[in-house]
């Protein structure tokens, strides 16, 4: 077993490749009733992807057979910019190139270090950054990293809500480090979530979409992150406003967590900042073409959204701009004019997911002077949730 000196040594290698955080755990079961009533529930929205890898999750030895132990690393994300630290449009982790890419160079490293030191081969070990079929969080919690709050994140004493974390599963037996724990007694693998929260509950509260429905669960179909990156489709209308500011993904249960106050910068030797995109006007974004769109987000986490998924939640931006006066950008006093005329636009986009959000936009900004602007759209519209979307407008101001 790996412990004492030779663990510390390990951990101090490991951690100048550029983790701000090395924990080490072994793979006893974390938390498996949980994972499974929750993908019950139909919590997970539609990504099939985490019901039809719960098997693995659950048994890290159909991952890696033989494995004995995970290594849990942790890069502190906290962007080193005021005006990209207090933003909203945003996640913070997005304002780099795709840390999915770049933390992975750490962890090949880690690999090879692992392969030069103990003399495993490439099949002794296994690593993911956040994709793979693995419990990160649970065995991050069971490791001391920290631990999951109401909010369902990995919360840590110095590093606050801001951690990426990436897992290597080894054959190799290390020593576990020992866990947070709210009571000495405590089992850490089956810790109530949230303990170390006390009676906080600022995370639940603060959610405008009523996402964390208790303490470290979160329903993805009202998760604002959800449906601002993983839904490809209509974002249900009941969600809209509460997007408020948000083009992708949200930051609002981690920003109003009070452990962020220990939280400083970290290092960022595995991330490269594009704090440039918080520069990003909305129109700017509303007019975008293809080439600018590709362009502007390459390498970053924000491409997965491909330009309609962009375009479609902008449109929702815009129309919350009533609900959120901030963001209401300079340009005189015909910014909303021209916000209409890109939004008639977007009401006859190619890409018929878009149509609906701009249409809802138009009603949100205008009232019913809608139904004038949006005429000839109306007219010539075919797609069946666009045209419901109409037909919702038309009733709601028949109704008045």
């Amino acid at each position: 077993m790996i412990e004492g000196t030779e663990k510390a040594d390990l951990r101090r290698e490991l951690a100048s490749y550029g983790f701000d955080e090395v924990r080490f755990t072994d793979l006893s079961p974390v938390a498996a009733n949980r994972l499974e009533e929750w993908i019950e529930l139909g919590y997970h929205a539609d990504m099939e992807w985490l019901k039809n890898s719960i098997e693995k999750r659950l048994d890290p030895q159909l991952v890696l057979e033989d494995a004995c132990s995970v290594v849990m690393l942790g890069v502190n994300y906290l962007p080193s910019e005021v005006g990209a630290m207090a933003q909203k449009r945003w996640g913070k982790y997005s304002l780099y190139q795709d840390y999915h890419d770049t933390v992975l160079k750490g962890l090949k490293r880690a690999g090879a270090l692992l392969e030069s030191r103990y003399g495993l081969g490439s099949r002794d070990y296994r690593y993911y950054v956040d994709t793979g079929p693995v419990m990160e969080r649970g065995w991050a919690a069971a490791s001391g990293m920290g631990w999951q709050g109401k909010n369902g994140m990995l919360i840590s004493k110095s590093h606050g809500n801001w951690l990426l974390l990436a897992t290597l599963i080894t054959k190799l037996e290390i020593e576990p480090d020992p866990p947070l724990k709210k009571r000495p007694s405590e089992s850490a693998r089956n810790a109530e979530l949230g303990a170390l929260c006390g009676k906080c509950r600022r995370c639940i509260d603060a959610c405008p979409t009523e996402a964390i429905v208790e303490a470290g669960i979160l329903d993805a179909n009202r998760c604002i992150s959800y449906q601002t990156i993983e839904n490809k489709g209509v974002i249900p209308r009941e969600i809209r406003e509460g997007i408020g500011s948000r083009i992708f993904g949200c930051d609002i249960c981690l920003d109003i967590c009070p452990w962020n106050r220990f939280a400083r910068s970290g290092r960022q030797i595995l991330l490269s900042s594009r704090y440039d995109i918080c520069d990003l006007g909305l129109l700017d974004i509303l007019e975008m073409d293809i080439e600018t769109f590709r362009a502007t987000f390459r390498k970053t986490p924000i491409k997965r959204l491909k330009l309609r998924g962009l375009l479609r939640n902008a449109c929702i931006v815009a129309g919350n701009i009533r609900e959120s006066e901030g963001w209401i950008e300079p340009g005189g006093s015909d910014w909303l004019n021209r916000v209409e005329l890109v939004l008639v636009s977007l009401a006859r986009y190619e890409e018929a997911m878009v149509r609906p959000h701009a249409v809802w936009a138009l009603y949100r900004l205008l009232g019913e002077r809608a139904s004038v602007v949006l005429k000839g759209s109306r007219c010539e519209e075919d797609d069946e949730a666009t045209l419901e979307e109409y037909r919702w407008w038309e009733k709601e101001y028949l109704s008045v």
